[in-house]
């Protein structure tokens, strides 16, 4: 049976790693998008886009979020923001030796709720 993304990375630890260096190295150091941060509590933030990213690269569903629709809903994100978000992380990824192929089934996740993010 072959192994998930969140397998390959190591696990929920391997994943807190690249949500960190997302968020402290790209995110917020991004003046295009660190704005949507500005009054955001970022260690709970980190613990749910830590689980949120688990899930979506194969491993156990912990995520116990608001949906992607409400979690954004009034920030008014745009397509070219959301798009940055992305680029942000298939940084973080590859700065964590995930292959190309990985990255992109992971940004492929994410795409897939753009439609519940964008415009809210």
């Amino acid at each position: 049976m072959e192994q998930t993304i969140y397998e390959k990375l190591g696990g929920e630890d391997a994943i807190a790693k690249v949500v960190d260096y997302f968020y402290t190295e790209l995110v917020l150091k991004d003046d295009t998008v660190n704005h949507f941060f500005k009054h955001t509590d970022m260690e709970k933030q980190r613990r749910h886009q830590t689980k949120f990213i688990s899930f979506a690269l194969g491993g156990p569903n912990q995520y116990s979020g608001q949906s992607m629709e409400k979690a954004h809903e009034g920030m008014n994100i745009q397509p070219e923001q959301f798009e940055a978000i992305a680029k942000h992380l298939h940084t973080a990824l590859a700065h964590y030796g995930v292959n190309e192929s990985d990255i992109d089934t992971a940004l492929s996740k994410v795409a897939s709720l753009k439609d519940d993010i964008i415009y809210k």
